[in-house]
């Protein structure tokens, strides 16, 4: 079958047979505009952890009748879980491809009169104990008429258009096996919160994120003013730069000359480099503040930047035109050499803004790598010049089921272009955020996702491929094809899709993966600096990807390629990359399943002829059987970045709680305080909990098998956080989910603490945490909110004793506001409260003026 054959496919499976019940534009509109679509959890303590009983409720106050019978319209809704039913209340249910389903009637259909409603009950994967599971923007479809969306549905306000979550066989996600899950409440906050650590305002003011190696303060104090002058190293210019504009952000404007120039009489700051700082080791500093004088001397470049970075942590928030400090000598040097930040907007994309405002903040907490995921199934997030097609239709998700002017829409977009997660950077965009990061000692590394995950580069091809042919251009159509046509392979992903993999038999895929790391290559080299390192994904690749494929079946037939079946695909599909990687003197990255043959067994890194290969292990659900793949892969000469799923993924939900956003598949929340705890050094020592939340004693016991040791620890290069956006549909929203935890990883990858050596149940652990919390509720939180970055604020804790309102927080020092007529009026709480109605009481974090925590009872 062609792909004009295809398409056309496509579009008569879009229209019901025997269509007899007409719905006008006006009607369509009027009646999206005037029914409720509201979605429910019914049950999940249905089949174990296998499925669960949802609903989709219609309540139909428009004026509009849905005539009984067939009809030519339909319903689509976006459900991230794969529903089975086929039939129900007279609609058929359709999978179409990934989230999307859609609801078209049926001879059996008995209509829906103005006034009535109607409850269609359905079976889909797994469970939903989330509202954010749930996505916006349901839409109708008419004939060839203007897709309409339920009004309700089309709001980021989720309980618009959900029934509450309340119900224990709501709340949980199953029964079998039992789901030990403490839920999130008042009183389980105020007990976690408990702590007989107290930490000083003058403490935490102190308190630099990430925590030096080694803070002497000393007597006396420097008053910072602008009467001071900047005297700097030649080559320290673009450091210098970005300090002046963050000693701007104080008011504080200082002079600076290069060190030939002397000062006369006036207090200064020193910034030099010396490589025998540390023992040379890369980015270390030492910073010296004595009256007036303060001197930061780097072992490098970046080492200065780092050193300046720890001057500015000690600034009050509020400080303005003059700060005093402490005098204090400080000794630092990086615990791990790639502190990354993982961030996803292939799925949903949050603008321009939000990648400088990411980066810019990771630079202020000595983060050096923003591996940057711009493409995946449902959006290719950059331009590339001679390939429009990727970024004009990979960019955007629309109601085209032919997808030649957009992709599929997916997760929440609805019909239009102007939904939801649609957009992308330019080439000129990405050049100036290249800049801007190069500027602050971060190395952005770009992923193209493939061969799995690549839905969006394969319907841009195929885009790309039918326009060319029409133009009669069948050689150039063909020079990128991701796909063949005729390709039999049967296979369904993690997430629902059907067609996602590259075929890895084309060349012509090759010639794509050149194409776009040659104009990847040239958009550093504009910019003034090098791509050192690429990664490409390689995970999750759909089983039966290329059983039916002719290309493959030809390659299989090949002798002296190394490929003699399905199996030899993956490593296949790597080497090459790896060869042409290697031939531009840039660095390969994968996942970890990318990298493996089965699930013990790592490909042969001496297959691959690059100097280094760096690999993300995320896959830590300790009972699943794989979580010793980190230190498979370091013993086998693999760069290993420590990305786990149970302490460093932010797409999971703070605390477990239904109005918490995010998916909760490797744990069931990950609040800052978890992360605060991941010890790099100990993988194995992270084993807490299994996704059940049954406590973890025995791993080994739990795993069935020997776990392998670290024989090659040089091999643990890095760790870095992770953000996957398929939930995340706004700046604010993906902000939220990144910040304050993107803090704990700073720490943890920059800073070794002892009570790694004791444990997470140690008093050196509560101290260590208290001391961080307090600096992040005293300082860090509200100069972040100064940077239009609104971090998520831990919802208080609480309880009613003799009739008295007790209220903590997880962060010390965060104000806490309480209400006692249920929202109405709200006061600050400083001490216990006397309250006759319980039931009214309300209570929520605070700081500055626009950023609240959820606002939570005494539940």
């Amino acid at each position: 079958m062609s792909f004009k054959q295809t398409i056309m496919a496509s579009v008569l499976a879009s229209i019901p047979l025997l269509a007899n019940a007409t719905l006008s534009e006006s009607e369509l509109q009027r009646f999206t505009q005037g029914t409720a679509l509201t979605f429910a959890v019914e049950d999940n303590f249905h089949n174990g952890a296998s499925s669960f009983i949802g609903s989709m409720t219609l309540t139909n106050n428009s004026g509009v009748a849905l005539p009984k019978g067939e009809g030519d319209w339909q319903i689509y809704i976006h459900s991230v879980r794969k529903i089975h039913t086929k039939q129900a209340s007279g609609l058929k249910v359709e999978h179409i491809n990934g989230d999307l389903h859609r609801f078209v009637p049926t001879a059996d259909f008995a209509g829906l009169a103005n006034g009535e409603q109607l409850t269609v009950k359905f079976e889909a994967n797994v469970w939903i104990a989330a509202y954010s599971d749930f996505m916006p923007r349901a839409f109708m479809v008419a004939k060839d008429q203007t897709p309409a969306i339920f009004a309700n549905t089309d709001t980021e306000d989720l309980q618009q258009f959900i029934a509450p979550i309340e119900r224990e066989n709501q709340l949980r996600r199953y029964n079998e096996p039992a789901d030990l899950t403490k839920l999130a409440t008042a009183q389980l906050r105020y007990e976690r919160n408990q702590s007989a650590v107290k930490v000083s305002e003058e403490e935490a003011l102190k308190r630099i994120i990430p925590k030096p190696n080694k803070v002497d303060f000393n007597r006396g104090s420097a008053m910072l003013d602008s009467n001071w002058q900047i005297r700097f190293a030649g080559r320290l210019k673009s450091e210098l730069e970005v300090f002046q504009q963050d000693l701007a952000k104080y008011g504080l404007k200082l002079a600076a000359q290069p060190d030939h120039i002397a000062v006369q009489k006036q207090p200064m700051i020193s910034l030099k480099v010396d490589n025998t700082i540390a023992g040379g080791k890369a980015h270390s500093y030492r910073l010296v503040i004595d009256d007036d004088r303060i001197e930061i001397v780097g072992a490098d470049n970046a080492g200065v930047f780092y050193g300046m970075q720890s001057l500015l942590a000690l600034f009050p928030a509020d400080a303005r035109e003059r700060v005093t400090l402490q005098n204090v000598e400080i000794e630092d040097s990086p615990r791990l050499s790639w502190r990354g930040m993982h961030y996803d907007n292939a799925r949903n994309f949050h603008g321009k803004e939000a990648m400088f405002k990411l980066v810019e903040q990771m630079a202020r907490y000595k983060m050096n790598v923003l591996h940057w995921h711009f493409s995946d199934d449902e959006g290719w997030r950059l331009e590339i010049p001679g390939l429009p097609e990727l970024a004009q239709i990979g960019g955007h998700r629309c109601f085209d089921l032919t997808e030649q002017s957009c992709l599929l829409t997916q997760l929440g977009t609805g019909p239009f272009k102007s939904g939801s997660g649609n957009g992308y950077l330019s080439r000129d965009d990405f050049v100036e955020l290249l800049k801007f990061a190069k500027a602050r000692h971060i190395t952005i590394v770009p992923e193209i996702e493939s061969p799995g995950h690549a839905r969006a580069s394969i319907k841009a091809m195929e885009a790309r491929y039918n326009k060319l042919i029409k133009q009669g251009k069948a050689e150039q159509a063909g020079a990128y094809l991701l796909s063949e046509p005729d390709d039999q392979s049967k296979y369904m992903t993690v997430q629902s899709y059907t067609d996602n993999s590259i075929n890895v038999c084309l060349d012509s895929s090759y010639a794509f993966m050149e194409k776009v790391t040659y104009e990847l290559q040239s958009m550093y080299r504009d910019a003034g600096t090098r791509l050192t390192n690429l990664h490409f994904g390689g995970d999750e690749v759909g089983a039966g990807s290329w059983a039916g494929s002719k290309a493959c079946q030809s390659l299989f037939a090949r002798s002296g390629n190394g490929v003699s079946g399905v199996a030899d695909l993956k490593p296949y599909f790597t080497q090459r990359v790896a060869e042409m990687l290697n031939k531009r003197g840039i660095t390969p990255g994968a996942w970890e399943d990318g990298l493996m043959y089965d699930r013990v067994n790592p490909f042969n890194r001496a297959a691959f002829a690059n100097k280094s290969f760096t690999a993300n292990v995320w896959d830590n659900i300790w009972e699943w059987g794989v979580a010793d793949r980190a230190y498979r892969l370091a013993n086998e000469g693999y760069q290993v970045i420590l990305s786990h799923g149970t302490h460093l993924y932010f797409d999971h939900p703070y605390e477990a709680h239904p109005e918490e956003r995010g998916y909760y598949w490797a744990t069931r929340y990950i609040d800052t305080k978890k992360t605060f705890s991941y010890m790099p050094d100990d993988v194995y020592g992270n084993a807490d909990f299994t996704r059940t939340r049954e406590p973890i004693v025995n791993l080994e016991a739990l795993v069935g098998r020997e776990l392998p040791q670290l024989q090659k620890p040089e091999n643990i290069v890095g760790m870095q956080g992770q953000v996957w956006s398929e939930t995340i549909r706004t700046e604010d929203q993906v902000l939220a989910m990144i910040f304050p935890r993107i803090l704990a990883v700073a720490e943890r990858a920059w800073h070794k603490s002892k009570w790694e050596n004791t444990g997470v149940n140690s008093k050196e652990f509560d101290k260590d945490w208290q001391q961080f919390a307090a600096a992040l509720s005293l300082k860090e939180l509200a100069k972040l909110q100064q940077d239009k970055v609104n971090a998520n604020l831990p919802v208080p804790g609480a309880k009613l004793e003799n009739g008295n309102l007790y209220a903590n927080s997880a962060f010390p020092y965060l104000t806490i506001e309480y209400s006692l007529d249920a929202g109405q009026n709200w006061q600050v709480y400083s001490a216990p409260v006397s309250v006759n109605d319980s039931a009214a009481v309300r209570l929520r974090t605070r700081i500055g003026e626009n950023n609240t925590s959820r606002v939570t009872g005494l539940e």
